[in-house]
């Protein structure tokens, strides 16, 4: 039986350090979640979450995250975090969008569309 995994991330937490322990407790189990409290520290918890995907796709694992909000509790007081709940999930070579993962690639806007979608522009 696996033991559950909750990865606490703070707005002064390494990425690469929360995306190795993340990417580490996923060789491992099926799950994990990362719970972060504020606007540093979700993006600190998202910048791992796609720093971990590369350090996954050596083992052909790819990762699933959804979001919700938790209380958790700091000290005497509560406060709402955010919680990513991240599944493992087996890489498929045979899909496109799994082909090259990268830290620092850029995709354009209309990478992702079927042939017959356009990209709406922003408003601004």
């Amino acid at each position: 039986m696996s033991v559950e995994v909750t990865l606490k991330v703070s707005a002064k937490s390494n990425p690469n350090a929360v995306a190795g322990a993340l990417a580490a407790a996923l060789r491992e189990r099926e799950h994990s979640e990362l719970q972060a409290v504020g606007a540093g520290a979700i993006n600190q918890a998202i910048k791992a979450v796609a720093i971990a995907r590369s350090y996954l796709r050596g083992a052909q694992l790819d990762l699933v995250c959804t979001p919700s909000f938790v209380v958790v509790a700091i000290g005497e007081n509560e406060r709402t975090a955010i919680s990513l709940f991240v599944e493992r999930r087996k890489l498929d070579p045979t899909l496109s969008h799994n082909a090259k993962i990268s830290d620092n690639s850029t995709v354009s806007d209309n990478a992702k569309l079927p042939e017959n979608a356009q990209a709406s522009p922003s408003e601004g």
